[in-house]
């Protein structure tokens, strides 16, 4: 393996231990919280929290789309060494956003409101505390907008341990935020959307300081680059497609669960979302650090390198997942009930779809990706977005045909299935990657990891009765079967040496 390679790999893992740190230390926070924030809350008006601030997510989607652009701009700067032109995308990231964060303001205060006045189920003694809720919804928006270059340029320059850091401080403040909440007179919906808001703020604000502080590139002024605006803002208008679809999708089945069921199905659904994003940071983590080296592969036309960097990062991410929903489909109800105490009806199958299709949409990160790497996104976007786009208006039909509330994840589910199989297709020939080629080194391993890790779990899981033994007995041997599975069965020599580097690397960490 080339010494560059070697360097390369030692700097994913270093800033995958340190992206796993952050994420233990948030998700200990993050399950303590929800639970305090749920039985402060009550169902309702928990629900309320989830439905309302999705109203302001929805128009996230011209955030996340520039999002895509400026991550990808930063990381082909980088690569090449492009020092000058590198301040010149940041600027004109910074511009861009700005311009975002006015339009998600006018957006959000005019068709959005009308939304929620209109078509969302609110019980009209709680409409006061929804608008607050609203309000304080789409400034925490703006502020995330604003700030996200800077989010960018930590990850572009591979600075991994500055999240780590600033994250103990943000855990910190959302246990205050969990103590005034108890002790607030004030009505507690309103309270917990300000302060979170409160919390956001902060967060940007140190997120600024340090990237001023260590990237050469910070800058802001209203000079514009017309070339470049434009470029970007091309890239991103066939991003925007995507981003849309994926934004309209998600709170789009929240809007629809509560025009159907009402706010208490959302809180189900809030909570199963809140369990979805600490089972996503143990992915995450590793895509973090691995897309930077991904497309800077790409840029450096190191296709072989961005193969392989792909295909551990589908199947690392796919493991790192199946280890912890293998256990948890079979122990849902078990681990709802301890962590929460109130399980809302609905939450415990609403957990086990979403984890289907969370192990579904690891393999399209990559891919995401790689897609944005090329620069060739009109045909992708516009394919993959139409696809995602389905979800909504066939989940309405199923509701309008009597489906239950679950009946609307089978459908998010299948469409992400047929979404992927879209994906490699359309990649084939823009990366140089095969599609048998990426089935036989990809799909295969972790269907045959998947079904061997799943016998011996279920057979136990059906013989012993329910309770703490079982789900100890079912955990520890789901555990040993993911683990060994996809060791001796779903990597190659390339896959276990990355293996062996992180460990080596977590080793040194901990001797030092």
């Amino acid at each position: 393996m080339p010494t560059d390679n070697k360097q390369a790999n030692k700097r994913i893992a270093k800033n995958t231990l340190m992206m796993y740190i952050r994420m233990f230390f948030n998700m200990a926070v993050s399950l303590y919280t929800s639970r305090v924030i749920l039985q402060t809350l009550g169902v309702t008006d928990y629900g309320i929290y989830n439905v309302v601030g999705g109203v302001v997510t929805m128009f996230s989607f011209l955030n996340g789309a520039m999002a895509s652009a400026t991550q990808r701009y930063l990381n082909v700067d980088i690569a090449l060494g492009n020092t000058e032109h590198l301040k010149t995308s940041f600027r004109t990231a910074m511009q861009i956003h700005v311009l975002i964060a006015l339009l998600v303001l006018v957006v959000a205060e005019t068709v959005g409101l009308w939304f929620v006045l209109n078509k969302l189920i609110i019980p009209e003694n709680r409409m006061v505390a929804a608008m607050w809720v609203y309000q304080f919804a789409i400034l925490a928006s703006m502020v995330s907008i604003i700030s996200l270059p800077y989010d960018a340029a930590i990850i572009a320059h591979e600075k991994m341990s500055a999240f780590a850091y600033i994250s103990m401080m943000d855990v910190v403040m959302k246990l205050v935020i969990v103590y005034m909440l108890v002790i607030s007179p004030f009505d507690k919906l309103i309270t917990y959307a300000a302060l979170y808001l409160g919390v956001n703020l902060l967060d940007r604000f140190i997120y600024s300081i340090y990237c001023n502080r260590h990237f050469s590139e910070i800058n802001f002024s209203l000079k514009i680059d017309k070339p470049l605006f434009k470029e970007m803002t091309s890239f991103a208008g066939w991003s925007m497609w995507g981003n849309m679809a994926w934004v309209l999708f998600t709170q789009g089945i929240n809007m629809l669960l509560n025009m159907f069921f009402g706010p208490a199905v959302n809180a189900a659904r809030g909570i199963a979302v809140q369990v979805q994003g600490v089972i996503q940071g143990f992915v995450s983590n590793v895509q973090i650090a691995v897309n930077p080296q991904i497309t800077k592969s790409y840029a450096q036309n190191n296709f072989q390198r961005m193969h392989k960097l792909m295909f551990a990062s589908s199947k690392f991410c796919f493991y790192l997942l199946f280890l912890i929903v293998l256990p948890l489909s079979f122990e849902a109800h078990f681990v709802l009930h301890i962590w929460l105490g109130i399980v809302p009806e609905h939450t415990v199958w609403f957990l086990r779809l979403i984890m289907f299709i969370m192990l579904t949409e690891t393999l399209a990160n990559p891919y995401i990706v790689a897609n944005q790497a090329t620069g060739k996104v009109k045909v992708y976007q516009a394919i993959c977005g139409g696809l995602l786009l389905m979800i909504v208006p066939i989940a309405y039909i199923v509701l309008k045909l009597g489906g239950n509330p679950e009946s609307v994840y089978v459908v998010h589910g299948c469409i992400a299935i047929i979404t992927q199989f879209a994906r490699v297709y359309m990649m084939r020939k823009l990366i140089d990657l095969p599609m048998m080629y990426y089935f036989r080194k990809v799909v295969m391993p972790i269907l045959l990891v998947t079904v061997t890790a799943f016998i011996l779990p279920f057979i136990l899981y059906q013989e012993l009765s329910d309770g703490a033994g079982r789900f100890f007995a079912v955990c520890s041997l789901s555990v040993v079967c993911a683990l060994t599975s996809a060791y001796f069965i779903g990597t190659n020599k390339y896959e276990k040496d990355m293996i062996h580097e992180k460990v080596q690397a977590i080793s040194q960490k901990f001797i030092k």
